[in-house]
């Protein structure tokens, strides 16, 4: 998926995207991914994807985009 200035929009979330995201320490953020991740009965090998966390925290995709990009 390219954004409009032909730049690779991202797919997976990490921990320290949520720490941006929410201003929580690095260490919250990791529990937050673990729990989503946990929610979703995610297996170890598979990713977070942003729409996944955007549903489960309730934010809307877009801005998350933005702010990531």
């Amino acid at each position: 998926m390219l954004h409009k200035h032909g730049m690779q929009k991202r797919l997976i979330i990490y921990p320290k995207d949520i720490k941006m995201i929410t201003g929580k320490s690095y260490r919250r953020a990791c529990i937050l991914w673990n729990e989503v991740r946990k929610t979703l009965n995610k297996a170890e090998h598979q990713v977070l994807t942003i729409r996944e966390f955007c549903d489960y925290m309730g934010l809307e995709e877009q801005l998350v985009l933005e702010f990531l990009n």
